[in-house]
């Protein structure tokens, strides 16, 4: 028994052995499988962190666009500064020619030295850079920047392209809803209709004919009488509604319902664009346009060039001292040299690159250069009463044309010294011209291509759609087509002599944009064109060379693209 015993007890001990090791191995399993479960939420928990700076780090790249936009907003001139040490500035296909500010701006750090700017009140803390590339800025309008966010060690960089909000971005824009006060003598007409109009001012309705094919924006209250509207149309009209139908007539087509929108203020005159013809500026103006002086006439030929008569000028290119200037070989020579501007045949040269022609007046001033005490050589001044010039064989008005409607002896259509310019023809390349005074479309102004052309018209004055009368009968052939962006900064787009003939005039075709400060008139019952508008979408993204911009507006962002990053989390340049 005892040996039984014996052998019971010690086969429990066995058994006591074999339970501890189990324990023992279900403890080092429990241990293994806790050990695991910390290092898979420590690796998560450093995932989600880097995740976290990673979408961080893109924000504020965002944010750097943003405080961008924002500085440009409050100083139209902003594109002009950068850091010229930045590489996305100097980049081999870039021209840009950026310079510091006066007040630092710790976005425009470049090295590992220089400090970035804080995105506030972030967390975890991010901080953004960016460099600024405006070498197309003259040449479309386009700025781009390369902005790099940075969220602890993680840095991410987006390459922004921003194009300034402007009349470009509508097919039709005006201020005023009235006829231009200067050709119907009421200047208490220049309010809008909220604002307490007389009811002596004539408000213009959109004819039923009309067909706009592209965003539309009022600062007035617009009259629209069964018009086809096939895109947005936006109103600053403060009150409701909006658009009103005439008596007698049917509502507007509209694609969506009009909207209010701000006010786009315009520009008192176009003078600032005469800079563009500055050879003084080389920061500012690193290829000066063309400077022309009193009536001038440009064609334009299929093959890129342009012949261009303007028997008043004597320099082409002046600085800030008037007295003195020069004359590049791209703007042809002055004088009445064989081919030279002041020749019957006028100088023949290549569309301007991606710049700007402004015809100005005749100075007053005889010590400015382009002054005069007397006529040039072969130029006519015409008296009577419709006065005009003559040049070769140009005359304007036509021997048998009669008094253009509005004008008068004391302010004729075509002073013999006005800054007016006279064009027409196949347009080729991307130029913008700008006038004094009055620009004239003589007859069709088309693009040899439309995709790849552009051309800016600006007149201080009106843009006249030429349309001359000899005893109330159209000298033209029916039919207009204009392509272009097409600005009158004090005036209006209008046609010549709109309701004098009682025939119609055909279509006026206009692919591009229009803008005005009052409201122009083409047609009225029979007489006149029916309108048929369409935009042109490339100004969504980009404008003429050197066009002219609103008093204030702000920048949009045309198109975003992730890039590689920039520089380090220390800041160092990649």
């Amino acid at each position: 028994m005892r040996t039984l015993a014996r052998r019971l007890s010690a086969h429990d001990r066995d058994d006591r052995g074999v339970a501890l090791l189990v324990v023992i191995g279900i403890g080092m399993l429990m241990l293994m499988l806790v050990a695991t479960g910390l290092t898979v939420a420590i690796s998560g928990l450093k995932k989600t962190d880097t995740d976290q700076d990673w979408n961080g780090a893109m924000d504020a790249a965002y944010a750097g666009v943003e405080e961008y936009q924002s500085r440009l907003a409050g100083d139209s001139s902003y594109y002009l500064y950068g850091n010229p040490a930045a590489a996305f500035s100097k980049l081999p296909i870039s021209s840009s020619k950026v310079k510091l500010p006066t007040i630092p701006n710790p976005a425009f750090g470049v090295s590992a030295s220089d400090a970035w700017a804080m995105v506030p009140e972030s967390s975890p803390v991010a901080s953004f850079r960016y460099e600024v590339d405006n070498s197309h800025y003259a040449e479309n309008g386009r700025i781009r920047i390369r902005s790099t966010g940075r969220v602890g060690n993680v840095t991410r960089s987006i390459v922004a392209d921003l194009k300034q909000d402007g009349f470009i971005d509508y097919l039709w824009f005006v201020d005023y809803e009235v006829q231009d006060p200067q050709f119907t003598n009421r200047a208490y007409c220049a309010v809008h209709a909220w604002e307490g109009r007389d009811s002596g001012c004539e408000s213009i309705n959109y004819g039923a004919d009309d067909i706009y094919e592209g965003p539309a924006h009022s600062n007035d209250t617009m009259r629209v009488c069964y018009t086809q509207f096939k895109g947005t149309v936006r109103s600053a009209n403060p009150n409701n509604p909006l658009v009103v139908t005439p008596s007698g007539c049917s509502s507007g087509r509209f694609a969506s319902p009009p909207t209010r929108s701000p006010e786009i203020e315009m520009p008192i005159t176009n003078a600032e664009m005469r800079k563009e013809t500055r050879n003084d500026l080389p920061a500012e103006v690193a290829f000066p346009g063309c400077l022309y002086t009193g009536p001038t006439v440009i064609t334009f030929t299929s093959d890129g060039k342009m012949n261009v008569r303007s028997p008043w000028t004597k320099a082409t290119n002046i600085s800030a001292n008037t007295t003195a200037g020069s004359n590049p070989g791209q703007c042809g020579a002055p004088g009445t040299g064989a081919k030279a501007l002041g020749s019957p045949e006028g100088a023949t040269m290549s569309v301007l690159p991606a710049n700007l022609i402004y015809v100005q007046d005749v100075p007053a001033d005889a010590t400015d250069v382009n002054g005069r005490t007397g006529i040039p050589s072969g130029f006519t001044c015409l008296g009577g009463t419709n006065p005009g010039w003559s040049f070769g064989t140009f005359r304007f008005p036509r021997a048998t044309e009669q008094l253009p409607q509005y004008a008068t002896t004391a302010n004729p259509a075509y002073g013999c010294r006005n800054g007016d310019v006279f064009v027409q023809g196949e347009f080729k390349g991307a130029m913008t011209i700008a006038a004094e005074n009055y620009l004239y479309v003589t007859g069709n102004l088309t693009y040899v291509d439309e995709a790849v052309d552009i051309l800016g018209l600006v007149g201080n004055g009106a843009v006249w759609v030429w349309n001359p009368m000899t005893n109330n009968t159209p000298i033209l052939s029916t039919d207009r087509t204009i392509e272009a962006a097409i600005l009158s900064v004090s005036h209006t787009f209008q046609v010549q002599n709109f309701d004098v003939s009682p025939a119609s005039r055909g279509t006026l075709t206009v692919f591009g944009s229009i803008a005005q400060k009052f409201r122009g008139t083409v047609s009225r019952g029979s007489a006149g064109y029916i309108k048929d508008y369409r935009y042109d979408e490339r100004f969504l993204y980009m404008a003429p060379p050197k066009f002219l911009s609103p008093v204030s507006s702000t920048y949009g962002v045309t198109q975003f693209a992730g890039v590689a990053a920039a520089f380090s989390a220390n800041g160092a340049p990649l």
